[in-house]
């Protein structure tokens, strides 16, 4: 599956199918659409300022050019679609450049149900053959037990099933869409994409993720301007076993703050205790009496104990401070 290529090749999406006892069914994913009545809570800004501004274009579009021609080289390609950012652009990228593609979304109840939503809009707008399989990683105690190197053993579950299935539909490799920046994070999927053979063709011409959304704006698409969206496992607290009751909570928590008006935020669950991360221009309305309130009285009703605000603000990777690593995308 074009292993010569992985040396300066990486990976990051997904989680995966899984045909045991534990599988999370495309039918619990969909019961999940709409928890508790709430709005839809994806509050993102109108636009990035300075997007683009300090970029080279002629450099950007030479990029873009070698991006088409790689993926040409690589045969029928198989694209671990997320509905993020990135692989929403990579997606539309093979595309373009006239590869057959098949897009696999893995459901899974560490998927944020806005993750979901956001994969059914780039689908539709692409009209381009996709398919739903259902998740296993919460069949696996390694995962389960939730150790700093949690995500190895997801995306070990996701590529050996999309590699499978790969195999038997024909397909010559399984793709990603990690990018260049990624190489710069703590990302212990690394190891399961080089022991799977997965391509990550933004990551192979050196493509980054702001470029990545200036190339995702010009082409219309809705992700150009999403937030990051790590599952929902990456806000427990290492060694806090993942449970699916705890996955509920903290994404009824998030959901229910964004369709209070904040934007980029993280309900961090350790133990019993709530720790809310907000931007920091967003604290001063949070700490408003009846705001503080009315979140300390919904949270507590999820099951939270404690309700707590981090005066630092939203930072990605606050996790990964107990191993020594910040700013894992988490």
């Amino acid at each position: 599956m074009h292993g010569s290529i992985n040396t300066f090749l990486s990976a990051c999406h997904g989680c995966a199918d899984s045909g045991n006892g534990a599988a999370y069914s495309l039918e619990q994913s969909q019961k999940r659409a709409n928890p508790k009545g709430l709005g839809m809570p994806v509050n993102l800004p109108d636009e990035r300022r300075g997007l683009g501004e300090k970029m080279n274009l002629e450099r950007l579009e030479e990029k873009k050019e070698k991006l088409h021609h790689t993926v040409r080289q690589l045969g029928r390609v198989m694209v671990a679609f997320s509905g993020g950012v990135d692989s929403s652009f990579l997606w539309a990228s093979l595309l373009e450049a006239g590869v057959e593609t098949l897009a696999v979304t893995t459901l899974s109840p560490t998927m944020p149900v806005w993750d979901r939503e956001s994969v059914d809009r780039v689908a539709k707008q692409l009209q381009a053959p996709h398919r739903l399989i259902e998740s296993g990683e919460m069949g696996d105690d390694n995962f389960v037990r939730n150790p700093p190197d949690r995500c190895y053993y997801c995306k070990k579950d996701l590529f050996t099933r999309l590699n499978t299935l790969a195999r038997a539909e024909g397909y010559d490799v399984v793709v990603d869409g990690c990018t260049a920046d990624d190489l710069d994070d703590y990302r212990p999927g690394l190891t399961a994409r080089d022991q799977q053979g997965v391509v990550s063709p933004l990551m192979a011409v050196g493509m980054t993720k702001e470029e990545v959304r200036f190339l995702s704006k010009q082409m219309g698409l809705p992700t150009w301007n999403r937030s990051a969206s790590p599952c929902l496992s990456s806000r427990i607290a290492y060694g806090e076993p993942i449970e699916p009751a705890s996955l509920r909570m903290i994404e009824d928590a998030e959901r229910w703050l964004l369709a209070q008006g904040f934007s980029e935020l993280r309900v961090r669950k350790q133990g019993s205790t709530a720790r809310i991360e907000l931007l920091a221009e967003e604290i001063p309305r949070f700490m408003s009496a009846s705001m503080r309130q009315k979140s300390s009285q919904y949270l507590r009703q999820l099951g939270f104990q404690f309700v707590t605000l981090d005066l630092e603000g939203f930072k990605s990777g606050k996790m990964n401070r107990v191993l020594g690593k910040v700013g894992a995308g988490r």
